[in-house]
């Protein structure tokens, strides 16, 4: 077929355990989890934790004590980030159409690659494989069809094979959907697959076979994409286009608890110099700000604001939210997380100035934040702390549990 594609998914294993395995060498072959916080709970495992047993989602506190044996470690989405934009541009350096799809999986275009390469898909899957391993350290699954949706599966069953790289091509195609239950589908989910499963239909191939009247009837336009995309035929193309996110959030629990309000202001200034700098990065300024703060007791406080002019500059901010903080805050109440939501972007190219703003200061304001940034890019993460964060309280990060022969 003259228009037949090849599409790649590549999906990193256990991702934020093997960013830390890259970080630190010596926890190759040993059993980690990574832990949302130091309250939080188990959100990746090796595949020597996973034969511990150790599940997905378990809170620390309950693991710790379950499988002692593990090294839990605090997550470092920073890192985590920094490491996963290597892996994207080793992709986009690859082939020139690249979708990215989550901070660990990506849809890569291999059509027309075998000439240019000349390799066969599976030995451009490999070849791609081993320099993302080679370059990056991070080890990562491959799954080759003519759809987003097989792709997906089969970069799914790669994980349970000796090379982690699995190609649907023709012949391949039934067997992968006879295997595959229903719910695993993308698209289809949990609760779609129970009412498809009361209806007869426990795998994919049985979605496949069923005729086109049937499903459009039950699941409309929606459902015969998902049969034609199952059925090798290209709905949903990759797209190079990132598309604007609709808001940007950093929150993080505290090691402690605490009422200390300086404490409070001091930890969202650091989630505000997060989420700015992330905004300066894809060009855009916020017009809503909204502070978030969660209590021992997991009661959620939320408080949001409109500003008054856009901005992506720390100090704008970080004026706004403190107030919003103070509203919230009560001196007797113990907190264990706060956090900062920024909504309603608008790209910098797009900006007007406003007749009666200070636009001097305005300019002054985005060359310091721009200069944070360069500063942070040459330099490391925090090398340059704004004036209201207080210098004597440590950023934790590392380690819940020690490796024992670390």
């Amino acid at each position: 077929m003259t228009n037949q594609k090849y599409i790649a998914l590549i999906d990193c294993d256990s991702f934020f355990v093997s960013c830390e395995r890259r970080l630190n060498p010596e926890l190759n072959g040993l059993p980690v989890s990574v832990v949302s916080g130091e309250r939080g709970c188990v959100i990746s495992r090796s595949r020597e934790a996973k034969m511990l047993g150790v599940p997905m989602g378990i809170p620390l506190f309950q693991a710790v004590e379950r499988y002692p044996d593990c090294i839990y470690i605090t997550a470092n989405h920073h890192a985590y980030t920094k490491i996963s934009k290597q892996v994207m541009d080793i992709l986009k350096s690859f082939s020139p159409n690249v979708e990215i799809y989550s901070i660990d999986e990506a849809f890569v275009d291999f059509t027309g690659l075998t000439k240019l390469y000349k390799k066969n898909y599976y030995k451009l899957a490999e070849s791609l494989q081993q320099k993302i391993m080679r370059e990056t350290s991070i080890p990562v699954s491959i799954g080759v069809s003519s759809t987003k949706t097989l792709a997906k599966l089969a970069s799914d069953k790669s994980k349970n094979t000796r090379s982690h790289i699995c190609l649907a091509g023709k012949c391949a195609r039934e067997e992968l959907l006879n295997h595959t239950e229903i719910q695993e589908v993308w698209g289809v989910g949990r609760k779609l697959g129970v009412k498809l499963r009361g209806l007869g239909v426990r795998t994919a191939l049985d979605y496949v076979r069923k005729e086109d009247e049937w499903i459009k009837k039950r699941f409309g336009k929606n459902g015969l994409a998902i049969k034609a995309e199952l059925s090798a035929i290209m709905v949903s193309p990759i797209s190079n286009e990132t598309e604007k996110p609709k808001s940007i959030s950093d929150t993080k629990s505290f090691p402690e608890f605490s009422s200390d309000l300086k404490f409070l202001k001091n930890e969202l200034s650091i989630h505000i110099h997060e989420v700015c700098s992330r905004l300066r990065k894809i060009g855009c300024k916020a017009g809503t700000i909204g502070v978030i703060l969660k209590t021992k007791d997991f009661q959620t406080l939320y408080l949001k604001k409109q500003l008054k002019f856009m901005t992506d500059f720390e100090f704008d901010i970080s004026k706004e939210a403190f107030l919003l903080l103070e509203e919230m805050y009560k001196p007797d109440v113990l907190y264990r997380s706060i956090g900062i939501v920024l909504e309603d972007f608008n790209s910098c190219a797009e900006e007007q100035l406003q007749l009666f703003n200070d636009n001097i200061k305005k300019e002054q304001n985005e060359k310091l934040g721009k200069s944070l940034d360069k500063l942070e890019k040459k330099f490391g993460r925090n090398i340059v702390r704004t004036g209201f964060v207080n210098k004597d309280i440590p950023f934790k990060q590392g380690f819940l549990t020690k490796p024992k022969d670390v």
